[in-house]
């Protein structure tokens, strides 16, 4: 089957859409697939990918115009609908790009059905955000836009439940993202971040508790930040590793505060991390927390899990029902007395800290078996062709 893909912005540091459009890119390639990935940016694209085949993607890159309705330049055009008109199917991802509506037009007019994957952006958080601009959006386009896909791609149930108001004659359908769980069938151990962070591992043996994701205000790194202040009162030390970059001046700000808070001895900064480091910094950490206040998918929640890590979090997640199904993670209000009272819990019980991540590492190795989920994938293809 020849699948057609775009995301406009191919850079790891802008989340985990980058990640979930990678993946799912990379494994349905393997299975035989044709697929191609048009984008305007392809930084982070595996270099491989340029020329595609062997059981890898092909990406194509399209040139954008400028302006305040930003779309395709005219060059870029022909190459999209030649790319689009020979496809099976074409899945679109994050609903406000202008672009999506213009390759959808594209499909439209070849006979090709498309999808649109929302990643969480008509949550109700989200929502709430810009709310006029998007409500406009939506008016002058983008409610049709969605309503004429094939289908629109929620991750979770919650997702569904929150986005359909804005598309009422749409068609949600619910299927997971699919996660590379190559890298954490065979786990590197902890050693690996304690050699490459030393410096900020203590000497003791004190818990370590980890925040990695990117650095943004609605992450609430802050109530992470309280919640340490207030059990470094109450007596039980601990180190806090946050990993992660984002607006200089928000870090900054984030920063301020552990100084402000008279706790650099205990918070360390570790910048961006990836790949090998990562897995090991899971593994190196006592406990992983995200005090977020939205989240589709959570990418990191389910490598924290992965690997045999528990993890705090709250109802801004939008899988935070199946998280805390899996055994492996806590679901808390999301203020600093909950998150420090959930942290004193877990870090004091080594025993059921421990189980919470076997249970959770057991829950994502079962539930987001690759082959499983892209089974669900391809069925999704095969019943808008049929």
């Amino acid at each position: 089957m020849k699948i057609v893909h775009y995301l406009g912005r191919m850079r790891l540091e802008d989340g985990g859409v980058v990640r979930a459009v990678l993946d799912l890119c990379a494994v349905l390639a393997a299975r035989d697939h044709d697929v191609t990935l048009l984008t305007l940016d392809a930084t982070d694209v595996p270099q491989q990918w340029t020329a595609g085949g062997d059981g890898r993607p092909r990406v194509v890159t399209l040139q954008r115009r400028a302006g305040p309705w930003p779309g395709l330049r005219r060059c870029a055009v022909p190459e999209a609908r030649q790319c689009i008109a020979t496809a099976a199917v074409v899945h679109l991802h994050v609903p406000w790009d202008p672009v999506c509506l213009g390759l959808a037009r594209l499909a439209r007019q070849s006979g090709v059905p498309y999808f649109i994957s929302l990643h969480g952006m008509l949550d109700d958080w989200c929502m709430g955000r810009k709310a006029f601009k998007k409500r406009l959006y939506l008016a002058l386009g983008g409610r049709r836009f969605l309503e004429r896909a094939a289908a629109v791609h929620c991750t979770a149930q919650a997702e569904r439940e929150q986005s359909w108001k804005w598309y009422p004659r749409g068609r949600p359908i619910v299927v997971p993202l699919i996660f590379d769980l190559s890298e954490y069938e065979h786990l590197p151990g902890p050693a690996v971040a304690r050699r490459k962070f030393a410096w900020a591992f203590p000497d003791d043996n004190d818990p370590v508790v980890l925040f990695l994701s990117r650095l943004h205000p609605k992450k609430r790194v802050e109530l992470l930040i309280e919640a340490a202040m207030q059990l470094h009162d109450d007596g039980l030390t601990f180190t806090l590793l946050i990993a992660g970059t984002g607006e200089p001046q928000y870090e900054q700000s984030l920063r301020a505060l552990v100084e402000l808070k008279q706790l650099s001895a205990r918070i360390a900064f570790l910048g961006f991390v990836s790949g090998r480091n990562k897995v090991s910094l899971y593994q190196a950490s006592d406990v992983f927390v995200l005090p977020t206040s939205q989240e589709n998918w959570g990418f990191v929640l389910l490598e924290s899990l992965a690997c045999a890590t528990p993890v705090i979090t709250t109802k801004g997640v939008d899988i935070w029902p199946e998280l805390q199904s899996s055994g492996g993670a806590a679901i808390v209000e999301p203020t600093s007395q909950a998150m420090a009272s959930a942290l004193s819990v877990i870090v004091r019980d080594q025993s059921n800290r421990e189980k919470m991540g076997q249970q959770g590492r057991a829950w994502v190795l079962e539930t987001l078996a690759v082959d499983h989920v892209a089974e669900r994938y391809e069925l999704l293809y095969r019943e808008a062709l049929a």
